[in-house]
């Protein structure tokens, strides 16, 4: 009799969980908006025909804006303690 309320306890946490787990899952599934990118042309002005961004396009700006926000980190000056004497 133990075994059979242990077995159909496991059963009830394990429905709980897969429901908990769905719920978040579903709530991950939301739509991201596309990024917005302007086309830069051959002369790094922007281009006039603007050209649909493609995965490749958008992976690359976010990787450029990553290098940049990194190299400006990189030129701010690390705050030094000061001495406690």
């Amino acid at each position: 009799m133990r075994a059979v309320f242990g077995l159909v306890g496991l059963v009830v946490v394990l429905g709980v969980v897969g429901l908990l787990a769905k719920k978040q899952l579903s709530a991950v599934r939301t739509p991201v908006p596309s990024l917005q990118t302007v086309p830069v042309g051959s002369a790094g002005a922007p281009a006039s025909a603007a050209p649909a961004a493609t995965v490749r396009d958008q992976s690359q700006q976010i990787q450029q804006q990553v290098k940049q926000q990194m190299e400006g980190l990189m030129q701010q000056a690390r705050p030094m303690p000061e001495d406690e004497k």
